[in-house]
């Protein structure tokens, strides 16, 4: 069958409606185009309920879309969309197929319109991209950076918990042992090893929001949103400035933007004061002694202006590395040439800290990840160099 006027029109329309729902945020991979398209020869194109309900079973994949989904089918074909039950719709025929709507379909990746501005870095600019500040960055580079955020992984150091599993070359499983003697009739039978189960550490990421780190502040809870919805490591986060506000839930979403604009609702001090003291007092009063950071690798992301009392600091600093497993800091403006720690706040909590990092690009926060999983060690005043990791990938189970 040829295609005809009608058929072409109904291509055209679904392939404009992919791209507009691309460029609110849904992931419409030619894959699910092609899935709407082969719908599409089943039903009718020109009933308003089977294109929609055809659509948000194709190109939809989580709760987000949904709402995407629904703006978009109603912005783009002006009328409401139609949320009634889904009617059952039998199974479909060969005969009744219509091969000619797949075969009007673009091929893979010739859908894609240049009217849509879609920052995708090649590898060259990916490099330079890594090293550069992010205070440096015109809009441009920032959402290729965003971008680029996006795929970092922060993987937690792992820790041996009381129970086991079997496996391992030392330690006897007795109980195992026992009962194979006694099932054989108390014959020597097999002698059972055991082994410690490893759980990644728990990462508390504490972000400065204050106005002196307001030209690094997006960029590292965009991290942080990376480090919360990729992997397995439970990750909390919290953003301090005049106010301590736990974010954690606001991360949880799977999209990067509204995940952001989540964020930017729920923190009322943004570009503020600093108020490090007491707030670090108000996290370790109420989420320190009941466990939450307890045994924890806490990630600090500031540049350390203290505008309060400076023992206040110092003295939490102290509690805070009693409690936790590991306390890294993290400055962007370590990275630029002539820095010393000469902060009141950053001079105060060094004495109290593990680890102490750049984080003004990229490749800092990469160095970053390999700190917190234990790999690469930066204590302060001195350097170790060990093997790397990869931050993008899933870590392997080391030994503590």
């Amino acid at each position: 069958m040829t295609s005809g006027p009608g058929v072409a029109d109904a291509v055209d329309t679904v392939v404009g409606f992919a791209r507009t729902l691309r460029a609110a945020g849904v992931d419409a991979t030619p894959g699910r185009l092609q899935a709407l398209v082969d719908a599409l020869a089943v039903l009718d194109p020109t009933d308003r309920a089977h294109l929609y309900w055809a659509g948000r079973t194709s190109l939809c994949a989580t709760r987000d879309d949904v709402a995407r989904y629904d703006r978009v089918f109603e912005a783009y074909f002006a009328g409401e969309a139609p949320h009634d039950r889904l009617r059952a719709v039998a199974p479909p025929r060969t005969s009744s197929l219509r091969p000619d709507l797949a075969d009007a379909l673009p091929p893979d990746g010739a859908e894609d319109d240049t009217s849509v501005p879609v920052a995708v870095p090649d590898a060259s600019s990916a490099e330079l991209l890594r090293h550069r500040d992010f205070a440096a960055m015109g809009d441009a580079e920032r959402a290729m950076v965003d971008r680029l955020l996006d795929r970092l992984r922060l993987p937690g150091e792992v820790r041996r918990t009381r129970r086991h599993r079997p496996g391992g070359s030392r330690s006897l499983d007795r109980r195992r042992i026992l009962r194979d003697v006694l099932r054989q009739g108390g014959e020597p039978g097999r002698l059972h090893r055991q082994e410690r189960r490893l759980r990644p550490r728990r990462i508390v990421l504490v972000v400065d929001v204050s106005g002196s780190m307001s030209a690094y502040a997006t960029a590292l809870l965009r991290f942080a949103h990376a480090a919360s919805v990729r992997g397995s490591t439970p990750t909390e986060v919290f953003t301090l400035g005049t106010r301590l506000t736990r974010v954690t839930a606001e991360l949880g979403h799977r999209d990067p933007d509204t995940a952001m604009a989540a964020v930017s609702r729920a923190v009322p001090d943004w570009s503020g004061g600093t108020r490090l003291g007491p707030l670090l007092k108000e996290l370790l009063d109420r989420w320190g002694q009941r466990g939450l950071v307890r045994g924890a690798v806490v990630v600090v992301l500031s540049d350390g202006w203290e505008r309060g009392d400076v023992a206040l600091l110092a003295t939490q600093m102290a509690r805070l590395a009693r409690l936790s497993h590991r306390v890294v800091w993290a400055n962007p403006r370590k990275a630029r040439e002539g820095f010393e720690p000469t902060a009141a706040g950053l001079a105060a909590s060094l004495p109290h800290v593990d680890d102490f990092v750049s984080g003004h690009s990229i490749a800092a926060l990469e160095e970053l990840a390999e700190v917190v999983l234990g790999h690469r060690r930066a204590p302060v005043g001195t350097k170790r160099k060990s093997a790397g990791v990869d931050p993008y990938r899933a870590p392997g189970v080391h030994p503590p």
